[in-house]
């Protein structure tokens, strides 16, 4: 039986080998190109410890991983559901490397959950050796997803991860191989999942009614005045007592301290795939489940910096997208308009509406005789409130979640591709056999 010291020094060993791997891409980040690196796909696993049970009337003892603003909206949503009584759940743990965070979020989850005592980490691999914990939700900035992911895992932890799954593809697929080797629930944040929508369109497409999807489209676009993220600066955050910087960059090597990066890295290329990444996941995960159509497997993709040239990333994307069986997607990105596609299943015989509360079947002109219209009621609230509900209830339950590491995976191949192809200006394809891409 794996001791509590062997667990920490495999870990240990572990996070080692695969942060040298990450460090070694740090200086080409957000500019790959070429084939995947093995390094990261092949990174080693470390050993699981199996999943523990949640008794009938036992409180789930989860952490959270990441105090930022994401991470305090998840334990809002908690402690509401909490209190509501829609599940029986402690928060027992805080890890976060910014002092005034980690502070800020232990006292309220405290204050919050009455004889519940709730401790605060640095280093999230403490807590998760020292707290005997059933889950974990990670809200840390995306270049550390899949190894807190899996490190969580492995100590014996059902997780929710937000979006994007990962930052690389690489991490996709070894977070997927973790995954797959274990007996432990992944909730990728992507609560667009669970909307009814696109459940009907999925069993729409299923029977037929449409008949062959031809091609499809979605976005997610919004206009800011003064350009994006750009989230408030907190000048006391710095190195030393306040903040654990080389901790924060972790798996992408140690860099000079930046208080804009640290603030706002869903600005910069090396920590964050911006509106790919952060907004369009949103979109085209529950899309691509409704049209059940396999893997991602060419993507082409354009940006540009139309309006906030002092942005790293793009202000505007486009992105065109083929599956495995030669169904198009078109997804459209923007921060500086906010017009959007509308978001639509075209079939052969009749179009699937999505842009509304409501699910739309409208029949092709020359199918109006076969194909009867439809308009199914859809409507829906708090998808994200639901989306933790069903991770929990799947903590106790271990029935199959809603937004899976599979689904993850292909919103990745879309997101890494595209952002390959937007900064290196060609198309990549992947291969899911061998699971590989390249640029063609």
């Amino acid at each position: 039986m794996t001791q509590p010291g062997e667990l920490r020094s495999n870990r240990r060993e572990f996070i080692t080998t695969s942060t040298a791997a990450m460090a070694a891409l740090a200086g080409t980040a957000g500019a790959t190109s070429g084939a995947l690196d093995p390094r990261l796909v092949n990174a080693p696993l470390p050993k699981f410890k199996p999943h523990k049970p949640v008794g009938k009337d036992e409180a789930i003892r989860m952490a959270l991983i990441g105090a930022g603003g994401m991470g305090n909206g998840h334990m809002d949503g908690i402690l509401r559901a909490r209190r509501d009584g829609a599940e029986n759940v402690d928060v027992v743990a805080v890890s976060e490397v910014a002092k005034k965070r980690r502070e800020r979020t232990v006292k309220k989850l405290a204050e919050g959950q009455e004889g519940v005592e709730v401790t605060g980490y640095v280093d999230y691999l403490e807590m998760l050796e020292k707290e005997d914990l059933h889950a974990v939700l990670i809200a840390s900035p995306e270049h550390w997803h899949a190894q807190m992911a899996i490190d969580a895992m492995a100590a014996g932890c059902d997780v929710y991860l937000e979006k994007p799954m990962t930052l690389r593809l690489e991490e996709a697929i070894r977070l997927k191989r973790a995954v797959d080797s274990g007996d432990k629930i992944l909730q990728v944040g992507t609560q667009y999942m669970m909307l009814p929508k696109y459940e009907e369109a999925r069993r729409l497409i299923k029977e037929g009614a449409i008949g062959q999807p031809t091609l499809s489209q979605t976005s997610y676009c919004r206009n800011s005045p003064n350009g994006e993220w750009l989230y408030g600066i907190d000048a006391d955050v710095k190195p030393g007592e306040q903040l654990d910087w080389d901790r924060w960059c972790g798996p992408l090597g140690k860099c000079d301290f930046d208080t804009e990066v640290f603030h706002r890295w869903r600005r910069y290329r090396k920590w964050s795939t911006g509106i790919i990444g952060d907004l369009l996941v949103h979109m085209m995960t529950p899309l691509i489940y409704a049209l059940d159509l396999g893997y991602p497997t060419h993507v082409t993709a354009s940006g540009g910096h139309l309006v906030f040239p002092d942005m790293d990333n793009h202000d505007q994307v486009m992105l065109t997208v083929e599956f495995e069986n030669g169904h198009t997607m078109i997804v459209a990105g923007s921060v500086c308009n906010d017009r959007g596609l509308e978001v639509l299943i075209r079939g052969h015989e009749g179009d699937l509406l999505l842009g509304g509360s409501n699910l739309v079947l409208q029949p092709q002109s020359p199918f109006t005789d076969e194909v009867d219209p439809q308009t199914i009621d859809c409507s829906y609230s708090d998808e994200q409130g639901k989306l933790r509900l069903n991770w929990l209830s799947c903590v106790r339950t271990r029935e199959a979640n809603r937004s899976t590491v599979d689904l993850g995976l292909k919103h990745m191949i879309v997101v890494d591709l595209a952002t390959r192809s937007m900064w290196d200006k060609k198309s990549y394809r992947f291969d899911p056999y061998t699971m590989r891409a390249e640029a063609v």
